[in-house]
Order: C-alpha cells, then structure tokens, then sequence
C-alpha cells in the first residue's frame, strides 16, 4: 500500500531552519541504533517518512528534494510503496550514484547535512565527512531526530517488555565463560575495555534475550567490558529478579547512562595509555562520548566469536529444523488440498496457518521474520510481505513461493520453498531447475580453510549464467542461534567487501540462489547449512578443507524439475536429501494423514 507522505515531509522540512542547528538536508538510515535489522516499531523512521517497508534502504531529504535509495532485492517493492513525493535511486544500475556520491556531488557546495548520531555508524560519518571536505559541505549532528519530532505523539512509544534468561541448555556456554574470552582479548590487545551496542551481540554475550525488535528476540542495551568489569546499560524496567540474579556481578545501569559514563572515562584511558575498541558500525555517538583519540577500530571479537556455534548450538540447529520441517510438510500438504478442492485462500490467510502449525512445535518462540507468501508475478518481489486484507488469492495454476523461518529455544530457522500445485511451464520448469542445480552445487561444494563466501558464490550462480540468467541478491547469510536470522560476519554473495570473511567451522550460512521475472513469477529454494570439517583423502597444504551439512529438512517440488538435464549426481543428490527428510519428519508427522501421503 503506498502512503501518502506530503504533509510528513513539509513538516519535516518545517523544522530545517525552526530548529537549532539548521540543517539543509536530513539523512534517516534504515537500520537503528544497534544494527537491527527490522527494529521497533519507533525505531522505523525512514518507513514513516518515505511509505518504503523494506529492511534495506536509505532515504535523504533536502528542501525540495526527497530520495530512497535500496538495492535490487526492493526495486519491485519500492516501486509500489513510494507515492509522487519521492525519487527512487536505483543503486548498483548504471548512471545512479550510491547516497553517498549524491550528497557530495549532487548538493550544493557548503550544504549541512543534519544526522541523527546515535543512527550514523563511524564508518559512514568518517568517510563521508572526509569527501564532503572536498566541497566545504559538513555533517551537522541535531539535539534530536527530525523524524521524531515530525512524527509527534504519534510515534510508538519505546518498548519496555522484560528480558529473559538464555539457559546453557540451549546456549551450550556460560555468560561468564563469555566475559572471560572478551577479557583474554583485550589483555591480549592491552587495550582497556570493548564498547558493544549490536543487540544480537549483547544478548548473546550475557545469555540474555528479549522482545524489543519484532522477530529477532533482542533488547535494547549497550555494555562495556573491560579487563576487569562488565557494565550492562539496560532500563530498569526490564529486568526480572531471576534476570538480575543471573547478573551478578555485572553492574546495571539505566540505558541513556553510558554516553555520561563514556565522558567520564577519559582520564581513565588517558591515564592507563589505553583504549577502547569499536568496530566500523559502532554509533557516531558513542565515538563522540568517548573521543575518538580514546577508540580503536577493530571488527567485532564477539560477533566473529558468535559465529561459530558450539556443540550445544549446533544440536539445537539440527533438531528445531527438524520440527520445522514437519510444520512445513503439514502446511504444504494442507494448502495443496484446500485449493485444490477449489477453497479461496489468500496469501496472509496461507501464512497464517504456517504460524499456527510452527506454534505448535516444541519451544517455538515466534517467526524470525515476516513470513514472505506470495503468488504469481508477487513472487518477483525479493521481499515481498503481503498486506491483510490488501493481498492476492493464491492460484494453484501459478508459482507458490513461501519463505518463512521461525525463532525456537534451541535454534533459528529460514526456508524457502517454490511449489507449483498444477502444471508449470516448460520455461518455469526450465528456471527452477537452474536455481535447484545452483543450490545443490553450493551444497555440495569443499573448499580449503581460508575460502571466503565470495569465491563460493559462483558456484549457485553458475547453472542461471549458462542460461544468461541471474539473480539481484546474495546466495547466502548468517543464521544466529535463537538470535537474529541475518548474522555476520560471513556471507556468500558478489560483493566482495561485504562476503570477505573466511567461512570456518562451526558457522550457520543460508544456500539460496533464485530466479525472478517482474510481473510473472518468483523462484528461490533455501537451506540453513552449517560448515564443518571434511575428511578428503589428500590434504593439500596441510590447509584442511570444509563442506556443508545441510541441517533443513523440507522437500523440494518435483514438478518444476527437468529432470532431462540432470546429471546422475544431481539426481542422486535429490533421492538422497528427500530420503533424509522422510527418516527424520515421519515420526512428528504419523497423525497427519495428508502431510504423509
């Protein structure tokens, strides 16, 4: 549904030169504070300035001018989302600059560009600033964000649900074994302390989640850690006594308190000849508390140590999979049925039952995002979420493209299946089995220690560029352990600097390569895989070579196979994996007579 954004964006602009300091142009990020991904309902400032739901944009608006710039997974989406007022920038195709280019060249010399400093990571303010240099323009942190103050009494209040306790049952390590790792870096180092404002980051240090950001089982916090303490910045009103007597020994502190605290720690560092580390996406914020003679910039110890899952996080992978995988087989044995029998079904109806028969698997917690359902020419749309009350009837005569996922105690899952409950095309078919060939050739793969998600990419892409086809996406992303189900640091994709992490064992990493004609059809097929050692007969520079075990268990639609231009390895790769799902789903799917036809 597009939104009508005209008296947002005057009032917006109203307070450019109302406010102290004026500003020409105000930047609004999509991600907030702490890297999250979806954030809170007050945290979505460029969705209620701009009308654009995506999870990856940015939007810039001057004084006669307004913006949105995302990437080819949002194009479609954005297209229908943004009203009159607005100039889509397209990035990666020829001729459109990133945000970045347009602020330096495409503004006036001189111009103030206002912030909000607690959105802005120090990556981006630092770069930014030093090409805004070259044409005497400047970044102007406000007192306090425009949006907010455009958007008035009626943005959401702040959350306030309490946190709870991770159990080692399900987080395999405790959160002072943690702290202690954290510590042993920073001696290593000899640096005084780490500040830590990712929210999937701070969770999982301190065994801790919550419920602030919708679907990633999160908490608005920050902590300081150094040598010797641990200062969690949480609002009071979160904690339980069962949480506090988890954090003993953790000094607690009201959320707002640690830009006061930073400023007073100063002399400390100044004193000890030491600092404190950040990465590159830690807020321009905390930077300017602190100093930034007071900083060292390091990518994050505790994300690249959050990563590799332990023993008990990996057994908790394989099992919530499984009972996934039985909500999933239920749900497509029932939808087939119900429109085949000719019942109406629209896309939020489909999804809803998902939910319902997810909910009734053991330790469900909630969806770890919003469940993609989507028909025909909705499929093209990457991200697409449909609207209740505002969406298509699934026709069985169409593609059917579910990409779902569900937060458990034990473990985080994110699958996509295509489905087709009639008869596809020739070229469907056609489309779909590159995509399936793409995705077991990634499955499939083993590679030396060291390999980034990079050089792995073309191997999913590789059976649609034979066809001149491809896709505008990465193949594959992090997956947390009941956290968030997009992590880091690793990835697999054809943006070098953001895939060039070297997998290692014991990290979680999706396998989705896709196909997607605008205004026909969509096609993905996803697997959580998690990276382990492989025992090859030869071991070639004593380097060590891994592989994937894919730990999703839902079959895969036969009917858009060609199964023409298989090659006997594909085949058995199929049999094989439709063997697996059988042996592991029946058991939690006997009582369902139709799940197991």
């Amino acid at each position: 549904m597009t939104v009508h954004t005209g008296e947002r964006l005057k009032a917006l602009r109203a307070l450019f030169d109302t406010e102290e300091p004026k500003v020409d142009v105000f930047l609004i990020p999509s991600e907030d504070a702490h890297q999250s991904e979806y954030g809170a309902e007050c945290d979505l400032r460029r969705q209620w300035i701009s009308g654009f739901s995506g999870s990856a944009g940015f939007a810039i608006v001057t004084k006669h001018e307004a913006c949105l710039f995302t990437d080819g997974r949002y194009f479609l989406q954005a297209t229908e989302q943004l009203d009159e007022n607005w100039t889509l920038m397209k990035q990666g195709l020829p001729g459109v600059p990133t945000w970045q280019d347009y602020i330096v060249n495409r503004l006036p010399a001189g111009s103030r560009i206002g912030l909000d400093a607690t959105l802005t990571t120090v990556a981006d303010a630092h770069d930014l600033q030093s090409r805004l240099d070259t044409v005497n323009s400047t970044l102007v942190p406000v007192h306090r964000n425009l949006v907010d103050m455009a958007w008035g009494s009626q943005r959401p209040s702040t959350p306030h649900d309490k946190v709870f306790v991770h159990p080692l049952e399900f987080a395999g390590e405790s959160h002072q074994d943690k702290l202690e790792k954290v510590r042993q870096h920073l001696r290593a180092k000899n640096q005084f302390g780490v500040i830590v404002s990712a929210l999937d980051e701070i969770a999982w240090l301190f065994n801790l989640r919550g419920s602030d950001v919708d679907c990633n089982p999160v908490f608005y916090a920050y902590a300081i850690v150094t040598q010797t303490e641990a200062t969690l910045y949480i609002n009071p009103e979160k904690l339980t006594d069962s949480v506090r007597q988890h954090l003993q020994g953790i000094e607690l502190k009201p959320y707002d308190a640690i830009f006061q605290d930073l400023t007073g720690l100063k002399s400390q560092l100044v004193s000890a000849s030491q600092k404190f580390l950040i990465d590159g996406n830690t807020s321009l914020a905390i930077e300017t508390a602190v100093g930034s003679d007071h900083v060292m910039d390091e990518r994050s110890f505790i994300n690249d140590t959050k990563a590799i899952k332990n023993d008990t996080e990996l057994k908790g992978m394989r099992d919530c999979h499984v009972r996934d995988g039985a909500a999933l087989v239920q749900y497509f044995a029932w939808l087939e049925k119900e429109l085949l029998a000719g019942k109406q079904l629209d896309e939020v109806e489909a999804g809803d039952h998902l939910a319902k028969l997810r909910a009734s698997q053991q330790d469900f917690v909630g969806l770890s995002f919003p469940t993609i359902s989507s028909t025909g020419p909705n499929g093209a749309i990457i991200h697409y979420e449909p609207e209740r009350g505002n969406c298509k009837l699934i026709d069985p005569n169409q593609i059917y493209l579910c990409d779902s996922g569900a937060q458990y105690k034990d473990g985080t899952t994110d699958v996509t299946r295509t489905v087709h409950f009639g008869t596809p095309t020739e070229y469907e078919k056609t489309c779909f089995t590159a995509v399936l060939q793409g995705h077991i050739a990634l499955d499939m793969a083993v590679f030396p220690v060291g390999t980034t998600g990079y050089l792995l990419d073309p191997f999913a892409r590789m059976p649609l560029w034979k066809l001149g086809l491809d896709y505008r996406h990465g193949t594959g992303h992090g997956v947390g352990s009941f956290l968030n189900v997009h992590e880091g640091p690793h990835g697999i994709g054809v943006r070098a600097p953001y895939n060039n992490t070297p997998l290692a064992a014991g990290m979680t990493v999706t396998d989705e390569p896709g196909y997607y004609e605008d205004g026909k059809f969509g096609i993905r097929i996803e697997n959580v895989l998690v990276i382990r050692k492989m025992n090859t007969a030869h071991n070639f520079g004593d380097r060590d070579y891994l592989g994937f075990e894919h730990v999703t268990m839902a079959p895969i639609g036969l009917n858009l196979i060609d199964q023409s231009v298989l090659s006997p390895v594909e085949k058995k790769w199929i049999n094989d994996y439709h063997t697996e799902c059988v042996e592991k789903l029946s058991p939690l799917i006997a009582n369902d007579q139709d799940a197991n036809l």
